[in-house]
C-alpha cells in the first residue's frame, strides 16, 4: 500500500509498519549476534551499522519521499491517538534489555575482539536512536513522559541533553549562541568537540540560573542534570558489579559513539543556517527556513518524523505523528541516514551541501552561519551577487515566512491581569501560583519576571511574547 503522512495516522497497516521498524532498530545488536551465531560469520556483529548506513539509505531511495500532510481535520485525533505514545514508551524497556544483554556478553569474555568491536558499535547505534526517543518524550507536557526521557538517556550517559536541548537549543537554534547549530565550512569532526563541550556547559548554566532563583544550590537533588547523571551511575555501577569490570569500558565507549550519532544529526539539521537580528537586538523567530528537512519515508518512520524538523522547531510540543511539511523549508538531498554518511566524509559533505547553503541564501553568505576561520575563503569561493550591496544582512528578508510560524511580537501586556499565556504552547503563568520549578514562588508578580525568561514548557517564546489570559 502507499504510505503517506495521513495514512500513517489512520491505517492499521501503517501502524504495523511503524512498530516493525521500532522492533528492528531496538534489537539490532541481538539480530546481528544471532545471525553471527547461526552463520558463524563474525562480521554479522556489525549488522547495526550496515543496517543504518547502507540498508536504510537504499530503502529511502527505493521507497521514496512523501510530502503530504495530515488533514487539518484529523490533527487533534492524530495527536491524541495513544498508539504513537506507546511506540515511544515501549522502546525504552527494549533498549534496556539490549544494553543489559550486550553487557552480559562482554562480561562473559567469550567474544573475539572483532565481535566485541561489532557489538559495541551496534549497541551504540541503539543508544543513539534511543536519544531520539528521549528527544520526543522530553518535549511533551506530561511529567511522566519527561521522566521517561531521562530514563532513556541513562544508558548513553547524556542526561544533560534533556536540559540543554529543551531549554537551550530550541531557544538559541541557528544563532552563534547555540553549540548544536553547525556552521558552513565547519567539518563534523570540528563540530563534535564544540557541541559536546558547549552543550554540557550550557546545560549546567541553565540549571544553575534556574536553581539560583529558588535559592537552591546547583549541587542539589533538584538539578535535572544531576538526576539524569545519577541514573547513569546507578545503571553502570549495577552492570559492572553484575558482569565484571570489563563491562565499564564497553559502556563508556558505546555511550560516546551513541552521543556522537545524535550530534551528527544535530550537525546536518541546521548547517549554515542563521536567524537574523532585528532592530531591537532580538533574533527573529525560528522559521521553516532555519532547519534542513527531508521527506524520505523510511528514515522518517525510523526517527519519529524528525526530518520534518522545521515544524518541530515551530511547535516543539507537537507529537511526531502530526508534524507537517513546509514548501519553504530547505530540503536535504536524501534522508538523515544517507546524510550521516556524507557528514563523516567532509570533502564530500562540503561539495554537496555548501552550494545548497549558498542557493538557500540567494548567493549572499552574509546571511549564513559561517565558520569564523573560513569566512574569507568562503566569500572568495562564493562571491555575493551584484545586487547584494543593496540588501541589509542585519535584518531578515521581507518574505521570510508566513505569520503562522513567526507571529507578531506583542507589546508588553497590561499588568491589570494576573494571568499571562504563551502564544505558542498555551502555558499560563498565574501570579497566584507562580512557577516554583523555575524559581518563581506563588505570588510573584509578572513585573518581576525577567524579560528574557523563556516559557518553561516550549522554551521558544520569551516573556515579551506572552499575552494576557482570561481569569
Amino acid at each position: 500500500m502507499s504510505i503517506n503522512a495521513a495514512d500513517l495516522g489512520r491505517t492499521t497497516d501503517s501502524k504495523r509498519y511503524l512498530w516493525l521498524w521500532g522492533i528492528v532498530v531496538a534489537f539490532l545488536p541481538l539480530i546481528g549476534g544471532s545471525l553471527a551465531e547461526l552463520t558463524g560469520w563474525t562480521a554479522m556483529w556489525f549488522f547495526a551499522p550496515v543496517f543504518l548506513y547502507l540498508l536504510v539509505p537504499i530503502a529511502d531511495y527505493w521507497v521514496g519521499e512523501d510530502s503530504s500532510n495530515p488533514d487539518q481535520s484529523v490533527l487533534t485525533q492524530l495527536e491524541s491517538d495513544p498508539y504513537y505514545r506507546w511506540c515511544t514508551y515501549l522502546f525504552i524497556p527494549v533498549q534496556y534489555a539490549v544494553t543489559i544483554w550486550a553487557a552480559w556478553l562482554v562480561g562473559t569474555g567469550m567474544l573475539s575482539w572483532v565481535a566485541l568491536v561489532g557489538l559495541t558499535w551496534s549497541t551504540s547505534i541503539v543508544s543513539g536512536v534511543a536519544i531520539n526517543t528521549a528527544h520526543e518524550l522530553g518535549h511533551k507536557k506530561p511529567a511522566i513522559e519527561r521522566w521517561f526521557s531521562k530514563i532513556a538517556l541513562a544508558p548513553v550517559a547524556y542526561g544533560h541533553f534533556f536540559v540543554e536541548h529543551n531549554k537551550g537549543h530550541h531557544r538559541h537554534v541557528a544563532t552563534p549562541h547555540d553549540p548544536a547549530s553547525s556552521r558552513m565550512g565547519e567539518s563534523f569532526y570540528a563540530f563534535l568537540p564544540r557541541t559536546m563541550g558547549g552543550s554540557l556547559r550550557s546545560a549546567w548554566e541553565i540549571e544553575r540560573l534556574r536553581l539560583e532563583r529558588s535559592g537552591k544550590s546547583v549541587w542539589s537533588v533538584h538539578n535535572d542534570n544531576l538526576q539524569a547523571w545519577a541514573m547513569t551511575v546507578v545503571l553502570y555501577g549495577t552492570l559492572t558489579v553484575a558482569f565484571g569490570w570489563a563491562v565499564l569500558p564497553f559502556l563508556l565507549i558505546q555511550a560516546f559513539f551513541g552521543a556522537a550519532l545524535l550530534e551528527v544529526v544535530n550537525y546536518l539539521e541546521h548547517y549554515g543556517l542563521l536567524r537574523q537580528r532585528a532592530a531591537d537586538g532580538r533574533y527573529e523567530r525560528c522559521q521553516p527556513r532555519h532547519s534542513w528537512n527531508n521527506n524520505h519515508v523510511v528514515t522518517n518512520v525510523l526517527l519519529y518524523h524528525l526530518q520534518r524538523h522545521s515544524d518541530h522547531h515551530a511547535h516543539p510540543t507537537r507529537r511526531y505523528q502530526a508534524l507537517r511539511h513546509f514548501e519553504d523549508a530547505p530540503q536535504l538531498p536524501t534522508g538523515y541516514a544517507g546524510m550521516i554518511v556524507l557528514a563523516f566524509i567532509p570533502p564530500l559533505w562540503f561539495r554537496i551541501m555548501d552550494p545548497r547553503v549558498v542557493a538557500h541564501h540567494r548567493g549572499d553568505l552574509r546571511y549564513a552561519n559561517l565558520q569564523p576561520g573560513k569566512r574569507e575563503t568562503l566569500f572568495n569561493r562564493y562571491p555575493a551577487p551584484l545586487d547584494a550591496a543593496t540588501n541589509d544582512p542585519g535584518l531578515a528578508p521581507a518574505d521570510a515566512t508566513s505569520q503562522e510560524h513567526v507571529g507578531e511580537n506583542p507589546e508588553h501586556p497590561s499588568t491589570s491581569t494576573s494571568r499571562f499565556a504563551c502564544v505558542e504552547c498555551g502555558y499560563v503563568y498565574d501570579e497566584r501560583e507562580g512557577c516554583p520549578s523555575e524559581g518563581f514562588e506563588p505570588g510573584t508578580p509578572w513585573s518581576r519576571i525577567p524579560d528574557s525568561w523563556a516559557c518553561p514548557q516550549c522554551a521558544v517564546r520569551e516573556k515579551v511574547d506572552f499575552i494576557p489570559a482570561g481569569s
